[in-house]
């Protein structure tokens, strides 16, 4: 048993040294370097790559949406983030359009070339280093450019953003700064005589002929698109706080559940990501595979009680002091996937003392072949929250049966748990599409499924390993 212990720990410490855990490792698919996916690919696994959070900011002309974004940047210091102007991809103009360049609106939809801004950014989102034109707005041309470079946060500003509906659907984020219309004529006129030397009446006159009606026509009406609204601008300190966390959040988050609100899963530290590892080896033994199981399952349930909904209570202390808190919710039950489900009910008798326990048994044929074959559920379950035990999401067609059971006996949709230890987003896929007010929650997502729809990389049938039934 010595030298099982010793291997136990070797494994925890080798794990910590190649785990590199959040968004700003390129590349990285949940922490694992690139070169150690090969002998583990899949059909579904070559697809799976992180895409980067990308943040639309737009606004009038001199709104602040710069200021914005610098403050956004270097709040996020840890994160790589590259800023890409709209302004960049204004058409160059032609001898003609020269010579009339006072009556030209730069402030129209049509004055961008929004096709180019699309191929640059597509090819951002797909990993590759693209080159951005830079606008000399003296001479009106795009003569040169910048190289940029792929990164975790993608920061798109300019005055037109949320007009065309292909940028649009690029982002993550949609934020309008919004500031008062003197302010912003104030501000633009400041820029204007000082940095492209131009005088205050050519200013006044292009502001009333072309920015003032093309702010009402086409960037005013943009604001109905906006996920936040900055009032101020770049004084705004405390909105800008408040989307810099939520971006963080964010970016520590798989991208499913970017797709799907209603999937949690939990954060990864080093000795999840060694637990994941020793379970997850042929080698482990039945020991050591129930032990760090019953460990992450027991992390699962926690994560998953969180969710349930509460109620405030006050309690006295030992010391006489009153302290706030909350009461655990009363109405609960568990409802175990027989076989492997009945691994977590451990975990969630150790957390909630006397909890009832139902079973649901689904007869596996294949992939589509799924038949209910016994179940025995509380007689109150309609009354109750349902924490739904199935350790391994697959194809997702087992749960969504036993889903469709629960339901039927009277259990509202939004009182389900689906708790699991990892989850392929084929299954995520189908049951969040299919349920959307059910959460599920979950340790780990993985790369997909082979052709005989078997967890890829998995961790085997859990159920043989738990319980000690495997042939080998």
């Amino acid at each position: 048993m010595g030298s099982t212990s010793k291997s136990v720990v070797d494994m925890i410490e080798a794990s910590s040294k190649v785990h590199y855990s959040g968004f700003h490792m390129n590349g990285h698919i949940n922490g694992v370097e690139p070169i150690a996916l090969q002998g583990t690919t899949s059909p579904a696994s070559p697809d799976i790559q992180r895409q980067p959070f990308v943040i639309g900011v737009a606004g009038g002309a001199a709104s602040g949406k710069t200021s914005v974004c610098d403050m956004i940047i270097q709040q996020l210091h840890d994160q790589r983030v590259v800023l890409v102007n709209q302004d960049s991809f204004y058409h160059s103009l032609t001898e003609e359009e020269l010579a009339r360049v006072h009556e030209y609106n730069f402030d129209h939809p049509d004055a961008f070339d929004t096709d180019h801004l699309l191929s640059c950014m597509e090819k951002l989102r797909q990993g590759q280093a693209v080159d951005i034109p830079k606008y000399d707005f003296k001479t009106y041309k795009s003569s040169v450019s910048r190289r940029v470079n792929p990164s975790d946060v993608i920061l798109l500003e300019g005055i037109l953003l949320f007009h065309d509906p292909r940028v649009r659907g690029l982002m993550n984020m949609k934020i309008f700064v919004d500031t008062d219309a003197d302010v912003r004529l104030a501000r633009r006129i400041k820029r204007d005589t000082s940095q492209n030397d131009r005088d205050i009446g050519t200013v006044l006159d292009q502001y009333s002929k072309f920015v003032k009606p093309a702010f009402d026509d086409f960037i005013l009406p943009t604001k109905k698109y906006a996920d936040i609204i900055i009032p101020r601008g770049g004084d705004n300190h405390v909105a800008i706080d408040l989307i810099v966390q939520h971006i963080c959040t964010k970016l520590g988050q798989h991208d499913l559940c970017k797709i799907y609100p209603n999937l949690y899963v939990i954060q990864s530290t080093f000795q999840i990501r060694g637990m994941h590892t020793l379970i997850r080896d042929s080698q482990t033994t039945k020991h050591d595979f129930v032990f760090y199981s019953d460990r992450l399952i027991r992390l699962v349930v926690e994560h998953g009680l969180g969710h349930l909904p509460f109620t405030e209570m006050q309690v006295i202390t030992p010391t006489g002091s009153v302290y706030s808190g909350v009461d655990f919710c009363k109405r609960l039950c568990g409802v175990s996937v027989i076989r492997s489900g009945e691994s977590m009910e451990n975990a969630l008798r150790a957390c909630c003392k006397g909890i009832k326990i139902g079973k649901i048994l689904i007869h596996r044929e294949g992939d589509n072949g799924q038949q209910l074959v016994y179940e025995k559920l509380p007689n109150d379950i309609s009354e109750r929250h349902v924490l739904l035990l199935d350790p391994i999401l697959g194809t997702g067609n087992s749960a969504v049966q036993a889903i469709n059971l629960l339901i039927s006996k009277g259990v509202p949709e939004g009182n389900i748990i689906f708790l699991n230890l990892i989850s392929a987003p084929q299954g995520v896929h189908v049951v969040c599409k299919k349920f959307p007010r059910l959460k599920i929650v979950t340790s780990e997502i993985e790369n997909g499924l082979n052709e005989e729809f078997r967890v890829i990389p998995g961790m085997g049938e859990f159920g043989d390993r738990y319980f000690g039934t495997d042939d080998d």
